[in-house]
């Protein structure tokens, strides 16, 4: 089989495509044919080598993906050739304490695609039965491809974490992302009021066009200034944010009294300053978010087949532009979700 692959850490100029032995299903598997796999900053990182994650060289990245099924191993029931399925892309024991709480995210032998395993930048996969999710007739593999890691955390955020509520002004961060794009959306789903901020006017006007309600350019806006600004000095009731450094500072710099910032990443600076004296006197939370658990990416994936949400595609490419795939999203040139189509 085909995989895009790369041996040593470095640009997106690392990455080949090259033959691979193709894998075979043990019990209580299956092959997939990979018919598309979600582009994510993560892979990125793994690839530049400052994911603080260790990998094996030659590695295979993907995290998320969706195709059919081409195989199946010994001991599988209730699954068929041709089945049109998207592995949970965080593989858990589903014994441990936080399996057992419905937390896979957290599972202490946790496993992913791309990561720990080789992912879905290839010709086909092998997966656990047990991990299998049904693509819905209506939704593209494309589609599929786009939701665990973008709507799943967003929900995991807002909805979960967040306790987000009817009537509640929101601020998301860098809009125009796959993850932002996906919170956008969710946000106008629960009821709330959207602002959203992006690095450019070509991004805002796609993020209203999407749903937002208002929006703030970063580079030329202070982004707590317009913020008050737009809720009358008040704030927002809650932050979801994912960018980090000064982007984070100002965003919860808008929180009205007693709001809530939700964070789950940090590509733009991991360590921020922080005022406990102007924390405890607003109180203010400040939530950390991890991965979506494995209920509620397949909530996000019913309610794509169902319509209610509707992913974001930037852009297809095939496997042997999967370098472009990572300049794309590392340029910033995206809005929505960059898919790489084996």
């Amino acid at each position: 089989m085909k995989a895009s692959v790369f041996s040593a850490y470095g640009d997106e100029s690392v990455m080949r495509v090259e033959e691979l032995p193709t894998p075979v299903p043990g019990e209580g598997q299956v092959l997939i044919r990979v018919r598309a796999v979600g582009v994510n900053h993560v892979d990125l990182d793994i690839r530049a080598g400052v994911s603080r994650i260790p990998i094996e060289f030659p590695h295979v990245l993907g995290i998320e993906l969706a195709g059919e099924i081409a195989e199946i191993g010994s001991g599988v029931k209730g699954w068929a050739v041709g089945d049109r399925v998207a592995p949970h892309f965080q593989v858990s024991c589903g014994a441990c304490a936080p399996c057992e709480r419905g937390q896979q995210m957290h599972c202490t032998r946790l496993e992913m695609f791309g990561i720990q395993r080789q992912g879905g930048y290839a010709e086909y996969v092998v997966a656990e039965a047990r991990s299998l999710m049904r693509v819905p007739d209506r939704l593209s593999f494309a589609s599929a491809a786009s939701v665990q890691t973008t709507y799943g955390t967003a929900w995991h955020c807002l909805v979960n974490r967040g306790r987000v509520r009817v009537g509640e002004t929101i601020l998301v961060s860098a809009a125009g992302s796959g993850v932002g794009t996906a919170a956008v959306q969710i946000g106008k789903l629960m009821g709330a009021r959207v602002i959203a901020t992006a690095g450019s006017d070509a991004k805002l006007e796609r993020a209203l066009a999407q749903g937002a309600d208002a929006v703030v350019n970063y580079t030329t806006s202070d982004i707590a200034e317009s913020v008050r600004a737009l809720t009358d000095g008040r704030g927002v009731d809650m932050v979801f944010e994912h960018v980090g450094g000064d982007i984070f500072v100002q965003s919860a710099s808008a929180l009205a009294i007693g709001g809530r910032i939700t964070v789950c990443g940090g590509h733009a600076g991991e360590v921020v300053p922080l005022d406990l004296i102007e924390l405890f006197r607003t109180e203010h939370e400040i939530i950390g978010c991890a991965r979506a658990s494995n209920e509620e990416i397949a909530t996000v994936l019913r309610m794509a087949g169902e319509g209610l949400l509707d992913p974001v595609i930037h852009r297809t490419l095939p496997l042997a532009e999967a370098a472009e795939a990572h300049r794309i999203l590392d340029q910033r040139e995206a809005f929505g979700k960059v898919v790489i189509e084996p």
